[in-house]
């Protein structure tokens, strides 16, 4: 049996510029620009195992076969290894609950990308010259291309610290703006509902689109963000990227809210941590708030405060856990043994 494996893991990311909205569906390439944060302490693992001896690919996500996630994992392994690849095995795992409004589809995208990219440059004997001459060709740049065609937010995730993303006229292009060790932000995760949203992410952008009143003026204005965001991270004012983060964030739920029919994710528990967060600004502390699509809900603070932070969101009502990272770094292969 001729066969070629890797292993890499991928962290998710979190939006405080937000990406929704695709400017072109079947490349899967965003409307709008964003600004994200890669974390450190939340993770995807994605083992690659190609195989002539295989007949069919195989997926299993924290040790149970996902028949449903299959086909689009397999598409991206395409992307990568090219048609006519030798079938694959793919182990994922993940520290924090998928679906639900964590990025997990950015680190597990990205993951397997990096991943399927070097088992394909270990194994000449299975792929041909063209495969092997892509993969040698390929930097980190080519890489989130890839795993962007996949999940428009997987891009970031190739990438650590804090990351731009911006749209060009015939594809993306992805950058760390500032290394993560070089302004030590801490992300507290609130988790308000573990379950898997009830509209995936792409197909609520679609509908938004399709029937938001305000989706063109969120459209028009994201650039002004992004570049007011950009200064803030420069500056290091964290006041200023507080300020411009949550209100990209409510002008992104304002759009689902306005769709029809409306795309609502937020939960109580959402609404009582913002309402917490809001009396700890009042109180003079230094955190924000954002949500992604989905009911949970991360605050960014500094590291004198991130106890306060943490103490404060666990004791609301509907909070099911908490998580806390600081900054991550890009995406990387992983020794297998």
């Amino acid at each position: 049996m001729e066969k070629a494996v890797a292993t890499a893991q991928a962290q998710p990311n979190i939006a405080l510029i937000k990406y929704w909205g695709k400017r072109d569906v079947s490349r899967n390439l965003p409307a709008v620009g964003s600004l994200s944060l890669t974390l450190a302490t939340l993770w995807t693992r994605m083992k690659v195992e190609f195989s002539t001896d295989f007949d069919r690919d195989c997926l299993q996500v924290d040790g149970e076969v996902a028949v449903d996630m299959l086909p689009r994992v397999s598409r991206c392994l395409d992307q990568v290894a090219g048609s006519n690849r030798p079938r694959a095995s793919i182990e994922s795992h993940c520290n924090f609950p998928i679906a639900a409004g964590l990025a997990s589809s950015a680190s597990a995208f990205a993951a397997l990308v990096v991943a399927a990219n070097k088992a394909c440059g270990q194994a000449s004997d299975i792929f041909d010259e063209e495969t092997i001459a892509a993969v040698a060709s390929r930097d980190t740049l080519a890489l989130a291309r890839l795993a962007g065609a996949a999940s428009g937010s997987a891009a970031r995730s190739l990438f650590g610290g804090i990351v731009e993303l911006a749209t060009g006229d015939d594809d993306i292009d992805v950058a760390t703006l500032l290394a993560a060790s070089t302004w030590p932000l801490r992300v507290v995760v609130a988790v308000t509902e573990r379950g898997h949203k009830s509209v995936a992410s792409g197909d609520a952008m679609i509908l938004s689109e399709k029937s938001s009143p305000f989706y063109s003026s969120w459209i028009e204005n994201q650039d002004h963000d992004l570049e007011v965001a950009r200064s803030a991270v420069n500056d290091r004012d964290f006041e200023k990227l507080a300020t411009v983060s949550e209100h990209n964030c409510l002008k992104m739920h304002s759009v689902m809210w306005t769709s029809r029919p409306p795309i609502v994710y937020w939960n109580q528990g959402t609404l009582a941590c913002m309402e917490a967060i809001r009396d700890l600004q009042s109180a003079g502390q230094a955190v924000f708030f954002t949500m992604d699509a989905g009911p949970q809900v991360k605050a960014i603070c500094q590291p004198d405060n991130e106890a306060l932070v943490m103490q404060t969101l666990s004791e609301v009502d509907g909070v099911e856990t908490i998580m806390s990272s600081g900054l991550g770094a890009a995406a990387c292969i992983l020794d297998d043994a």
